[in-house]
């Protein structure tokens, strides 16, 4: 764990507020000059604590209005398998996350597309043909109340 002061908790707050923040932007929220702010963020991207910048696209706004989170329950859990599996699901691109997970099912996967018709055939043409697939189980969202919600900085003071 990387060790932060409040300044740095500040900046960061600040960073998932608003990503596209100028530094002389950040350094009035933060109270730092815009020199420092330029040097903390370059030793929190070269700490990891920053791993990138990204633009968040609305799925919906571009046609892709079904968000799913499915199960998946693998038939053998061999190291081949597994990572047959790895590499099957890299190439999905409906498939925005996926985690490895205990429990009932072995991964947890956020999918998104189109609409039903077109999740039917993701699961069915795609999902179901991913090596050592023994069962999926889909959850439809209905309404996203939260997402996308910012890291919970508070508790780290």
């Amino acid at each position: 764990m990387v060790s932060l002061d409040p300044y740095d908790l500040a900046l960061l707050a600040a960073l998932q507020a608003d990503g596209r923040s100028t530094h002389q932007q950040l350094a009035e929220r933060v109270h730092l000059s815009p020199s420092q702010v330029g040097r903390r963020l370059a030793r929190l991207e070269a700490d990891g604590v920053i791993t990138g910048y990204r633009v968040a696209l609305a799925p919906a706004k571009l046609g892709l209005g079904v968000l799913v989170f499915v199960s998946v329950k693998l038939a053998h859990h061999g190291d081949a398998i597994i990572e047959r599996f790895r590499e099957d699901i890299l190439l999905l691109e409906e498939v925005q996350e996926c985690y490895s997970v205990a429990g009932e099912a072995d991964y947890l996967l956020r999918v998104v597309v189109a609409d039903l018709p077109t999740l039917a055939e993701f699961t069915m043409k795609k999902l179901m043909r991913v090596t050592g697939v023994e069962s999926v189980r889909s959850n439809i969202v209905l309404t996203a109340l939260k997402q996308d919600g910012p890291l919970p900085l508070s508790q780290l003071r």
